[in-house]
């Protein structure tokens, strides 16, 4: 095994929302360019996934705060 890294990985720019099977601890998270764009995906999986919204990163950094988590009917 190698050395692990000294730094985190930073986040790419972008908006963040992760997808999880229902039940699930885990997910995968899936980021998009613009909020429409992350709106529209987080509308496409909410019938089948557990959809959580992380928010937009720029230069590594979150910047909005809080996590939302969409409604699954």
């Amino acid at each position: 095994m190698g050395r692990p890294p000294v730094l985190p990985k930073k986040k790419k720019d972008g908006f963040y929302l992760e997808l999880r099977n229902k039940g699930a601890k885990s997910g995968i998270i899936v980021i998009r360019d613009t909020k429409e764009a992350m709106m529209q995906a987080a509308r496409q999986y909410e019938n089948t996934k557990d959809v959580i919204i992380l928010g937009e990163h720029k230069n590594g950094k979150k910047v909005e705060e809080g996590r939302k988590k969409v409604a699954s009917a």
